[in-house]
């Protein structure tokens, strides 16, 4: 047996995601809960919902987190950390609050919380402290004993979360065809957000200018785009695109948008393009729509060949990078010190997400923050 680890004070790690349907009937209620409060009517969100409808009705979402709570869990115990795993939802069973509630009744007491997103924004990190306070007020209005809770730091930059991605890209240059291999470009893909939540994501001393979210990205772009080129001696251009674009289109969001640059590198006589979902944990819906589904097509029409590289999933490295920051952040806590594990020019990410960081648009209670009612 491995030498038991030690991740005390905390005595849970809640994994925390989106959630999505798994049947045609969920999806409608889902995306009512994911537009809960902008007044969309029911129709318009059958039409959103197609997506979900050519794959079923059901997201691969759900059955990634539980491959990842399996990696976990079987990691944590191959390294002796006795650190039970929960799992809890934004948008769909197992709900966030039903599964802290569990968490409460289960005596737990000091939680440490993994969100599915590795980059600074409100969306991707804020919100979900914003869904965290709610389920807190919830318990405590249930009369229950509130845990404290605490969340893990941004991870776009962990060897564990960026070598699978690179053997991603490395293997889908690698299917290319060998005439056009050598010449193919990079794309580097997250999720589109509006310019002015991505020039107030991260700190405030740090707003402006894509904020910590496009800094993130390139950072992690970079240091993809570097690794391939260490391993296999070829510089392949590379550029951060955008996809999922949504919302009223008066408002600016980034750009480009992952079909228009295909068009573009077509255009420019690029011979082929590999697709890298860097901004996104698993193999979603929006993955597999937006670039498996639409990219693909535009790609097609084009004649231009595009692979579409793997996001991290389960994968094993991944698993031992979350057993990583959670003794990371226990030594703080604890009080002895650990270097944190993080490459290229950003560094670590904060551990306490300061008071005006990715700022909502209306203000709301966020926990695990330094502005967290819920000290």
């Amino acid at each position: 047996m491995p030498d038991a680890l030690d991740a005390t004070p905390y005595d849970a790690l809640l994994l925390l995601s989106f959630g999505g349907p798994e049947g045609p009937d969920d999806v409608v209620p889902f995306l009512e809960n994911v537009t809960r409060g902008r007044g969309i009517p029911k129709e318009r969100l059958k039409e959103v919902g197609q997506h979900y409808f050519l794959f079923g009705g059901v997201s691969p979402i759900n059955d990634q987190n539980r491959a990842l709570l399996d990696a976990l869990r079987e990691d944590f115990a191959d390294h002796g950390l006795d650190l039970p795993v929960y799992w809890g939802n934004r948008n769909w069973a197992p709900y966030l609050t039903d599964t802290l509630r569990e968490m409460v009744r289960d005596g737990r007491r000091r939680i440490l919380v993994l969100a599915t997103s590795a980059y600074a924004s409100y969306s991707g990190c804020r919100q979900y402290r914003e869904n965290l306070a709610d389920s807190l007020a919830a318990l405590e209005a249930e009369g229950l004993d509130l845990p404290k809770v605490d969340k893990l730091r941004h991870y776009f930059n962990h060897p564990g979360f960026l070598e699978p991605m690179i053997d991603g890209v490395i293997e889908s240059l690698a299917d290319l065809p060998e005439e056009v291999r050598d010449g193919a470009h990079l794309a580097f893909s997250t999720h589109s957000i509006p310019t002015a939540a991505a020039h107030s994501s991260g700190p405030a001393e740090g707003h402006g200018d894509g904020g910590a979210y496009v800094r993130q990205h390139l950072d992690a772009a970079r240091l993809i785009a570097d690794a391939v080129r260490e391993r296999t001696g070829v510089d392949h251009p590379w550029q951060l695109v955008y996809q999922s674009r949504s919302g009223a289109p008066h408002i600016p969001w980034l750009e480009p948008d992952i079909c228009d640059h295909l068009e573009e590198r077509h255009a420019a006589g690029v011979p082929a393009v590999v697709m890298a979902p860097i901004g996104f944990v698993s193999d979603h819906m929006e993955v597999l729509y937006d670039l498996d589904t639409e990219a693909e097509a535009k790609a097609a029409e084009l004649g231009l060949p595009v692979r579409r590289s793997a996001t991290v999933g389960a994968d094993p490295r991944f698993a031992a990078a979350v057993r990583d920051l959670v003794l990371e952040r226990a030594a703080r806590e604890d009080g002895r010190l650990l270097t944190p594990c993080a490459l290229g020019a950003l560094g670590a990410s904060h551990d306490l997400c300061p008071a005006g960081c990715c700022p909502a648009r209306a203000p709301r209670p966020a926990a695990a923050g330094a502005d967290s009612p819920y000290a």
